[in-house]
């Protein structure tokens, strides 16, 4: 299958404003990348232009990426999305890629990480010997989102390493790869949902579970948000997203927590804040920590027991 990469350089305050045009103009999720990476890329012949009618990535920006299947809709989309990005006035730039290509794509680049006090976060390809203590996630992305790289996502493993083991049911919302409903299972929640909208995110989540021997605590459904969820069952849920949808999220996270129960809300860029803050606080759920780093915040809510 082929599909078309639009990486955007954005200053840090349009980087919601930029995810949430690839969203709805059909990109089943957006990654936010280092603007080193996209330069190295382009040094190394990776991130050609190909679309004469987008301009350049210029400049030390955030770089928001999404991924549109090459279909017959392909052209109106893109009309449709030159026209968004241009009125925010931000550059940009395509690529098109086919998914067997992905991994060696980020196999350039993507090397085993230390998050947290002891999570090791380790592409499929790389060789690394676990030292004692030591929780090792082994990851493939494919075409999903998230690979423990980003602060957003490193911020919720992190929290995941406090939260988890006292914790027997956690949701995952917007899962990606997989990865935090991985490191809940591998750190002893006994059952993990996880859900997302977009479904190649959905097999590539159940593969990486499978990888990791928790296919059996883990179950992965393709659907939006908590829809299909909500019940008063979970101890935990973690949204890695941005802050609109996780306000959107919050009446429904509400429900789907048992009493005492914690809400992860992370993705959150840092001007979004006590916006997200209000919401969360008016559904009745009381703050509990936050943690920064850079321009992204992630927080801690609790259900009242």
């Amino acid at each position: 299958m082929d599909w078309l990469e639009v990486a955007v350089a954005s200053p840090v305050e349009l980087v919601e404003a930029v995810a949430n045009v690839l969203n709805e103009i059909g990109s089943g999720g957006v990654v936010i990348e280092d603007p080193a990476l996209i330069v190295d890329l382009i040094a190394k012949g990776t991130a050609e232009t190909v679309a004469p009618t987008l301009k350049p990535l210029q400049g030390e920006q955030v770089v928001v990426k999404g991924y549109f299947c090459h279909d017959t809709s392909l052209p109106e989309r893109l009309e449709h999305l030159c026209l968004r990005l241009s009125e925010l006035s931000v550059c940009w730039q395509t690529r098109e890629i086919r998914e067997q290509d992905w991994a060696t794509a980020w196999q350039a680049y993507y090397k085993p990480v230390r998050v947290g006090k002891h999570i090791v976060v380790k592409p499929s390809w790389e060789d690394y010997i676990a030292r004692a203590g030591e929780t090792v996630i082994e990851l493939d992305p494919g075409m999903a989102f998230g690979c423990g790289t980003h602060a957003t996502t490193a911020m919720c493993l992190a929290l995941l390493e406090e939260l988890v083991p006292d914790c027997a049911v956690v949701y995952d919302v917007g899962t990606g790869s997989g990865i935090l409903a991985v490191a809940a299972a591998l750190m002893g929640a006994r059952q993990v949902i996880a859900v997302d909208i977009d479904e190649l995110a959905v097999r590539t989540a159940r593969d990486n579970a499978e990888r990791n021997g928790v296919s059996g605590q883990v179950s992965v459904a393709q659907g939006n948000l908590l829809d299909n969820l909500a019940g008063g069952q979970a101890d935990l849920i973690v949204a890695n997203i941005i802050a609109d949808v996780i306000i959107q999220l919050a009446p429904d996270a509400v429900a789907a927590l048992k009493p005492g129960g914690k809400l992860v809300a992370s993705g959150i860029i840092i001007d979004r804040v006590d916006e997200v803050r209000r919401a969360l606080g008016d559904i009745g759920l009381a703050p509990e920590q936050d943690m920064t780093e850079g321009e992204w915040v992630a927080m801690v809510y609790q259900k009242e027991p």
